[in-house]
């Protein structure tokens, strides 16, 4: 009797717990669920916590809702005008209706990425293929994608219940033949833009040199023309002394200009003179008396 009642308490305790266990599920912060009964949906976007479900009938299912990464494989693009180009990039996406991504996927990560790919691999050729390889090459990377992001993300959303959160470009590499010739464009349109800006410089030049040879010559002109001025009033000033000198005494004023054409002539060694001896030139070296030389 007593090993029968312990029997029923212990197999109550086993009913209990195996109703526990397939009654009570745990929904993780990182995840979302949906319920099921039959397969069908009866409960979505179930959020993280403890829940309660029917054993047998009702089964959940749960999905990882962080941001994942899909690496694509290296592809080979064509630009507008029909040049390849060899671009290495990846995605990140992440589960946002997990309904959605149930009834597209049912719920396999791997069945997800084969869908994903495509669609990226389809927007990348057309985003490229409206785009030149100088532009491909002057435009920012992370620019590069943002149209192609936001295109797949709200068509992904409606067909897989998946947002793609980002396209980054990880390498994006030439063919040997064409790289050769972008090198070459590239080296003859820096030769240009030098040409251009030595053309400005030598411009610039000739120009700053026009205007200081023009102010050279204005200064040199005012310099020229204030020594000339300066030299005249120098010489009325010496002039108008040397005519009151006259005034105050003239015949030692006389006599002094006489002594310095002395002086000036026979300074030099082989000077010859030819004069008349009574030249007036001699006056006052055949006077007796030279300052009255002139005295009669």
């Amino acid at each position: 009797m007593i090993n029968n009642k312990s029997l029923l308490i212990v197999g109550g305790l086993a009913a209990a717990a195996w109703l526990a266990s397939n009654s009570l599920y745990v929904v993780d912060e990182t995840e979302r669920a949906v319920k099921l009964r039959f397969g069908e949906v009866i409960e979505e976007n179930i959020q993280p916590g403890l829940h309660v479900k029917i054993p047998i009938t009702q089964t959940v299912r749960k999905f990882d809702t962080r941001v994942l990464t899909l690496d694509t494989d290296t592809s080979r693009y064509l630009t507008l005008e029909q040049k390849a180009v060899i671009v290495d990039s990846y995605v990140k996406w992440q589960v946002v209706n997990p309904t959605r991504y149930y009834e597209a996927t049912s719920g396999d990560e791997m069945q997800a990425v084969r869908l994903i790919q495509p669609r990226v691999d389809e927007s990348l050729r057309n985003e490229f293929g409206r785009l030149d390889l100088q532009e491909i090459i002057a435009e920012r990377r992370d620019d590069l994608m943002i149209g192609p992001a936001e295109d797949l993300d709200s068509l992904m959303r409606e067909e897989l219940g998946v947002s793609i959160r980002d396209i980054r470009i990880k390498r994006i590499d030439l063919p040997e033949d064409v790289s050769a010739a972008v090198f070459d464009r590239m080296r003859s349109e820096r030769e240009r833009e030098a040409r251009e800006w030595r053309a400005q410089g030598q411009e610039e030049a000739e120009r700053i040199r026009a205007n200081a040879d023009r102010r050279r010559q204005v200064l040199l002109a005012q310099a020229t023309e204030r020594a000339e001025t300066l030299r005249g009033e120098g010489d009325a000033e010496a002039a108008a002394i040397y005519s009151g000198a006259y005034e105050q005494d003239m015949e030692f004023f006389t006599f002094y200009r006489s002594l310095n054409a002395y002086r000036e002539s026979f300074e030099g060694d082989g000077n010859m003179l030819v004069l008349e001896p009574t030249s007036d030139f001699f006056r006052y070296l055949n006077s007796a008396n030279p300052m009255g030389a002139g005295e009669e």
